[in-house]
């Protein structure tokens, strides 16, 4: 088992995580989940794993208690979702090893937008940000305040998203690229294009997940 499970107390809340501590780690890279999606994610977990054999550490952890996630209209509560974020972000910052270590979020899918909701609530600690068939769209009224280095990947026959994402991208300010990945469709299950994925992630986190 290449993580170790923790719990992150957030409020009166513990949210379970877990925490992948690479050798001599280049950052941290912290995953905020879309709708229905857990720590558990196989996606998630897959990228996870790649970024780890590339120095990354990592960070996956439920935005939502089981008890919460019971609740439809809370997967959807995108500032309830970016509120945690924020918490869980400060947070791990303060744990041993971790701390002073550049930060960066993969956001997937409604996670991308809480991801980006949460940035400018942390300053200039968000180095990077990474957005996989994500829907940066819902978060467009706070675009123009995000500062961090922002990847847009899209897959080719995800129609509506990529109309969305470039949307989105449009209102963007800062250092940005939008990455079409061909034959991909939402949850880029195809084979080859989860790699193709993990590949550019990794790619944007080395070249600006830096203090």
């Amino acid at each position: 088992m290449n993580y170790k499970d923790i719990s992150i107390p957030i409020k009166n809340t513990i949210l379970k995580g877990r925490l992948r501590i690479a050798e001599n780690q280049k950052g941290l890279v912290i995953f905020s989940h879309g709708s229905g999606s857990s720590r558990m994610s196989s996606r998630n977990n897959f990228v996870a794993d790649l970024l780890l054999k590339e120095g990354f550490s990592s960070l996956l952890f439920d935005l939502l208690t089981e008890a919460e996630d019971t609740i439809y209209e809370n997967r959807f509560n995108i500032d309830l979702l970016a509120e945690r974020l924020v918490a869980t972000t400060k947070w791990i910052t303060k744990q041993k090893d971790m701390q002073n270590v550049p930060i960066g979020f993969f956001g997937a899918s409604t996670g991308a937008a809480s991801a980006l909701k949460a940035t400018p609530f942390l300053g200039t600690r968000i180095k990077a940000i990474v957005s996989r068939g994500g829907r940066p769209d819902m978060a467009i009224p706070i675009l123009d305040k995000i500062k961090s280095p922002t990847l847009l990947i899209v897959g080719g026959n995800d129609g509506v998203v990529i109309d969305l994402n470039r949307k989105a991208y449009a209102k963007l300010v800062g250092i940005k690229k939008i990455e079409i990945i061909e034959g991909a469709t939402h949850l880029f299950s195809e084979p080859g294009k989860l790699e193709a994925v993990a590949k550019l992630t990794s790619n944007w986190f080395t070249k600006y997940l830096k203090n």
